[in-house]
């Protein structure tokens, strides 16, 4: 599934679906149930009293003696087949049928019930109905001999669904209203369980996220999170492992580039130490080269300290401060500095481009003092487009740079292998260029020169992001 609400949303109905399903399957059964037991007990009554009259007119009146009325009602109980006992009106018992003391004696903890038919003359006929469970009290208070029920004793059938619990329950909550109420608690709790598994599915990776975030606030800035599934918390940990890789990547190049920078500012103080130790002890015309050595120090840790300071500003900015641009009299402007030649191809767009006119202009002059620096008098600028982007180019006649060098010279503070300090610059040029063209959508990079040299480009698509 595509979205995380969606599958919280499927799961709630379809537990919601499942729980009144079964409970509706649960009602319904449990209606029929009753039902059957009522019918049953109605059935069974008009039975008992058919039989209680039958008796009532085949045993000797309730004055004859208790003998002969015991003798005439076990014969009648023998020809029936009915397991059946005789009180008189004062609660004694009378006689009781052979078939219900062999149900009392092998019944164990499983009792019949007995139905009670009250005769017109006083006498109590009780009729074995069905087996029950537990010791029965005679509703007058006297107990029953073991195993018989009072006579108004409930019917006793449990559930079915209920039937592994019967030796737990009590008998009112074993059928009933009692009963579907427990069926429903007992429903209540195996959905609320099973659920757990699926709530705790869902979650999984929303906790695994947070523990990444907490290791990645910890200062563990490598640790990334696992990206699964294509919903809410798979964005989610996409974007953080996106932004993650951003911060790291910033951390890590503002740490390079205080170390590098320490490491260029080493250089020009330790000169500017050295001469003003030694300045006192020189002759006039030594010590004014000393001073002018100083000042060119001077200016090489304020250029130094300028470019940190731009290259700082350009990461720390998301956006930047875009406006119309003349590219073609920024790049003739920047040219005559260093006497460039500037070939604009034809068709070149000639209405303004949106960027930043101050960022793009330290860009072109970068690359012309380095031509300038590396590659001799021999400069050109070269102004192209096609149907997405606008190049500018910059080529030199110089020795060009390797194969292998073309990227690494972008790195800040990077400098060729044999271009010792005292040639100029302090590294940054380059990185600035590239960063600048990256916040313009572009990109910079350095190709081979046709008949030697190197050329510089820097490539900005004519339609800005985000415009």
């Amino acid at each position: 599934m595509k979205t995380l609400a969606l599958r919280i949303y499927l799961t709630v109905v379809a537990v919601l679906l499942i729980f009144a399903l079964i409970t509706g399957w649960l009602a319904q059964h449990n209606l029929e149930h009753e039902r059957t037991v009522v019918q049953s007990q109605s059935a069974w009554t008009e039975r008992a009293a058919a039989w209680g009259e039958l008796l009532e007119n085949s045993l000797p009146p309730v004055t004859a003696p208790q003998a002969l009325q015991a003798q005439v009602f076990l014969d009648w109980a023998d020809r029936l087949r009915l397991p059946m006992a005789l009180e008189s009106p004062e609660g004694e018992r009378i006689a009781t049928s052979s078939l219900l003391q062999e149900r009392l004696r092998l019944a164990g903890e499983h009792r019949p019930v007995l139905h009670r038919v009250q005769l017109s003359d006083g006498r109590s006929l009780w009729m074995a109905k069905r087996l029950t469970r537990g010791p029965r009290q005679h509703p007058g208070g006297a107990s029953l001999p073991a195993g018989l029920s009072p006579p108004d004793a409930p019917p006793g059938s449990i559930q079915p669904w209920l039937e592994p619990l019967s030796p737990m329950l009590p008998p009112w909550l074993a059928h009933g209203a009692p009963a579907l109420i427990l069926s429903l608690i007992l429903l209540f709790v195996a959905v609320a369980v099973s659920a757990w598994p699926v709530a705790h599915h869902l979650t999984r990776r929303l906790q695994a996220l947070r523990r990444g975030v907490e290791m990645f606030g910890a200062g563990e800035l490598h640790h990334r999170v696992a990206v699964e599934g294509r919903d809410e918390v798979a964005t989610l940990a996409r974007s953080f492992n996106e932004a993650a890789q951003r911060i790291e990547d910033l951390v890590t190049s503002n740490r390079s580039l205080l170390a590098n920078a320490s490491h260029e500012l080493r250089s020009p103080l330790a000169r500017l130490k050295m001469a003003v130790s030694i300045m006192a002890d020189l002759p006039p015309e030594r010590a004014a080269q000393i001073k002018d050595e100083i000042h060119q120090d001077i200016r090489e840790l304020d250029a130094l300290v300028e470019e940190v300071l731009l290259a700082s500003r350009i990461d720390a900015r998301q956006t930047i401060d875009r406006g119309p641009v003349d590219l073609v009299g920024l790049m003739v402007e920047e040219a005559s500095r260093v006497g460039a030649e500037v070939d604009v191809a034809e068709g070149f767009p000639t209405q303004p481009y949106l960027g930043d006119e101050r960022l793009l202009r330290r860009a072109a002059r970068n690359l012309l003092e380095n031509a300038r620096r590396y590659g001799g008098a021999d400069v050109q600028v070269e102004l192209s487009h096609d149907p997405a982007y606008i190049f500018l180019r910059v080529n030199d006649r110089g020795p060009g740079v390797p194969p292998d060098q073309r990227e690494r010279i972008f790195e800040p503070f990077y400098r060729l292998p044999g271009h010792a300090e005292h040639a100029g610059g302090v590294g940054l040029g380059l990185s600035l260029v590239r960063q600048i063209a990256a916040k313009h959508g572009g990109q910079a990079r350095c190709e081979a020169r046709e008949g030697g040299g190197s050329c510089f480009v820097i490539q900005l698509p004519k339609t800005p992001p985000g415009v």
